[in-house]
């Protein structure tokens, strides 16, 4: 990271940073595509329970993922504070915290999961897939957690790069293995939607252990002797990271269990209802990939310039970002509206989950714009480290709002399951314009701060 005196310098120094961010956001998302593409070549059921399955862990995932994501605006603030010094302990805490979070998941889903399926109106053969599936899953999940905290270490440096390159190595192996153990090729079993958790456990396995020899072996991360001085567990560490992780994890969660809720709430329709219905938010979650990467930047370089407290400068590269995630929604939404028929025959050969994944499709569209202006405001709120109010707009706007229309509209009306899409499509928007309001107020409180200073 580096001090810019001009738009056009913010502009590179932005999509410097955001470029590898993207690239590796859509690698990671891209191993969740292709266990479910490769599933649903399976079977429907397979397609059907890795969906349960998937909807079940990702919001626990995402919601504790966004307690280690506070690791980067910590980091990113220290480098423009010039407090290098500190950073060693900070990613250390983040580490033990993180297998403390991951020693309760494993022993919390060890208690619910049973209980969480069996309360589900499922057939027999998608149950057994989507627990086996998350039992499969359960292996990589200390791993994952520590490497998201290593990868928020090198982003905040700003060597999105190096991330890069290390999860474009894992992609191979995560398809191979899907490969071998989904289909039982080269003697192996054939597993069907449960390989795909096994193959994602042992690629995240390797993405620690590749992180951990980059940060202890290469400069400049070597130099943080990050594994060579050892830190005692330490609650205050801890206590701070929570205090900004809390609130990103709950916004995160609040956003991410609505999708995963109404996917629950449409056990009740067919096996083909909820494989189409999966294959169109997995695509569509393909696509969001792009606005959440950028938000991702953003954290990173407001972060940076509100540590040296160049508040005009953080204003202006928050600006910059959102219109760059609303011109490449514009650029999606076009997409999915000309190419939903290949989109969807990349999921199935089934007609009838293929005419319904279309269906679904065009609901998606009106995802993107909204997603364009909320996802890059919460990175860029992260950055501020004003996170707290974040969580409550989210609550309102998707559980509150959202989900009750959404169910009112696929019980009450002849739209059905795709009225389950009108309320997200509903909480989505409030969101954005929620959002949009909290920025503003802290933009003008920094810019009076910034005037008081100058004074």
């Amino acid at each position: 990271m580096r001090q810019t005196y001009s738009l056009k310098q913010k502009n590179r120094q932005l999509l410097e940073i955001l470029l590898p961010i993207l690239v590796t956001q859509l690698t990671l998302y891209a191993m969740n595509f292709f266990d479910t593409i490769m599933s649903g070549h399976a079977s429907p059921s397979d397609l059907a329970g890795v969906a349960i399955g998937s909807s079940i862990w990702m919001p626990v995932f995402t919601g504790l993922n966004g307690i280690m994501m506070a690791v980067t605006p910590m980091i990113a603030q220290l480098l423009g504070a010039e407090k290098k010094e500190q950073i060693p302990f900070t990613v250390l805490q983040g580490v033990y915290l993180s297998l403390v979070l991951a020693v309760l998941v494993m022993v919390g889903g060890g208690l619910v999961l049973s209980p969480i399926l069996n309360a589900m109106d499922l057939d027999t053969t998608v149950r057994d897939i989507a627990y086996r599936f998350l039992l499969a899953i359960g292996i990589g999940i200390a791993p994952l957690f520590i490497s998201t905290v290593l990868r928020c270490f090198i982003d905040a440096l700003g060597y999105t790069k190096v991330t890069m390159v290390i999860t474009l190595v894992s992609l191979p192996l995560n398809v191979i293995l899907n490969y071998i153990l989904i289909y039982g090729k080269f003697g192996f079993p054939q597993l069907g939607g449960v390989g795909a958790g096994y193959a994602s456990a042992v690629t995240y396995w390797c993405i620690a252990l590749l992180s951990i020899y980059v940060i202890h072996r290469v400069q400049p991360f070597s130099g943080y002797r990050i594994f060579r001085q050892l830190y005692r567990p330490s609650l205050a560490a801890w206590k701070e990271q929570l205090k900004i992780g809390v609130p990103i994890g709950f916004s995160v969660f609040f956003e991410t269990s609505i999708f995963a809720a109404v996917t629950l709430l449409m056990s009740e329709f067919s096996t083909a209802t909820i494989a189409a219905h999966q294959a169109a938010l997995n695509f569509a979650s393909l696509l969001y990939m792009v606005p959440m990467s950028i938000a991702m930047a953003l954290t990173i370089a407001v972060g940076f310039e509100v540590g040296a407290q160049r508040f005009k400068d953080a204003k202006q590269y928050s600006y910059l970002g959102i219109g760059m995630a609303v011109s490449m929604a514009l650029l999606c939404a076009c997409f999915l509206f000309f190419f939903s028929e290949q989109v969807a025959a990349l999921y199935t050969t089934d007609t009838t989950v293929l005419q319904l994944t279309r269906h679904f499709l065009i609901y998606a569209i009106f995802f993107q714009l909204s997603d364009a202006v909320a996802a890059p405001i919460q990175g860029i709120l992260r950055g501020y480290k004003n996170v707290n109010i974040v969580f409550i707009i989210a609550l309102v706007s998707y559980w509150i709002i959202g989900l009750p229309i959404g169910y009112m509209t696929a019980n009450y009306t002849s739209l059905g399951a795709f009225g389950y899409w009108i309320g997200l499509i509903t909480g989505l928007l409030f969101g954005a314009i929620g959002l949009s309001a909290r920025l503003l107020r802290i933009q003008r409180r920094f810019g009076q701060v910034n005037e008081q200073h100058c004074a």
